[in-house]
């Protein structure tokens, strides 16, 4: 080997090394940057994720329940986020090395394509149940109506909606299929009682009653803090030759108003019993169900 080759040679190596030092110096400080970075964002992501908790918990019933929502929120859309930063780094990265990231990118489009063709109703589901949990439409614990199909719901995750109905039937409902969606304990629930007593008995009185056994129980310590209203009496809602139906609401915790409702009704049996209120009498229709019918002779 001559000198001159000899010398190309040696400044070659020199090159090639002083290049391989320089991309890993910048590989470094890529690396570093995108650390530092991701760092900052996530503190970010936790600071705003405290104050929303914060604020949102301050306009809410339900302790906790706004606080979970918006933490699942924000590890979905953070981990999104962190995904999407280091696949970037990574491109970086293989860019240094001299590896044409070109295709890659057009690869990642195809597949992400086809994923998306194959997979649209899971993607849809995915969809539908980030904007069920983001907008807080329902629950674990609330009482809804999916679909026709009435129960307690059970779990909410991005691809489902689990609801138990009354006969302890389980229904899965996948997020994307959700057309109609009735919330009962939304913040606040309600019971709507309609109290029919005879046509005779004073309606002012039996109102009085109503209320007298509500405010008894709103006093007690174990349905004050369920009881977030007093007895709103709305009147005399309709009445026939020989009854009076009066009707009246009750707000109450979440998931409550089926505790409070039987409770004052099996106490309301008992005050119209001691005041002498006296059920409706039977209708001329139903006597005459009641007749026997003697045939011809």
């Amino acid at each position: 080997m001559s000198a001159h080759t000899w010398e190309s040679f040696i400044a070659y190596l020199l090159t090639l090394g002083v290049d391989a030092a320089q991309a890993l110096i910048r590989i470094g400080l890529i690396v570093t940057a995108g650390y530092v970075i991701i760092k900052l964002l996530r503190a970010t992501f936790g600071r705003l994720e405290n104050f929303l908790i914060h604020a949102t918990e301050k306009t809410k019933r339900a302790p906790g329940a706004a606080g979970q929502r918006i933490k699942t929120l924000a590890s979905v859309l953070w981990t999104i986020a962190n995904g999407f930063l280091w696949f970037i780094i990574v491109l970086i990265v293989l860019s240094q090395f001299g590896v044409n990231v070109g295709p890659i990118l057009a690869g990642a489009g195809v597949f992400g394509l086809a994923a998306g063709f194959g997979a649209q109703h899971l993607v849809r589901d995915l969809v539908s149940g980030f904007f069920l949990l983001l907008e807080n439409q329902i629950r674990v614990g609330d009482m809804a109506i999916i679909n026709g199909t009435a129960g307690l719901v059970e779990a909410v995750t991005f691809r489902t909606v689990v609801l138990r109905d009354q006969a302890g039937v389980v229904h899965v409902f996948p997020n994307g299929t959700i057309n109609t969606l009735a919330n009962a304990t939304m913040d606040w629930s309600a019971y709507v009682i309609d109290i029919t007593v005879s046509y005779k008995e004073d309606t002012d009185r039996v109102t009085g009653i109503m209320q007298r056994v509500a405010d008894e129980m709103r006093n007690e310590t174990d349905y004050r803090q369920l009881m977030l209203e007093p007895l709103e009496i709305f009147g005399v809602d309709n009445f026939s030759e020989s009854t009076v139906t009066i009707k009246a609401r009750f707000k109450t915790q979440p998931s409550h108003q089926y505790t409070i409702g039987r409770e004052y009704r099996r106490r309301l049996k008992k005050a119209f019993e001691a005041e002498g209120v006296g059920p409706p009498a039977p209708s001329r229709d139903a006597l005459a169900r009641t007749v026997p019918t003697i045939p011809s002779t």
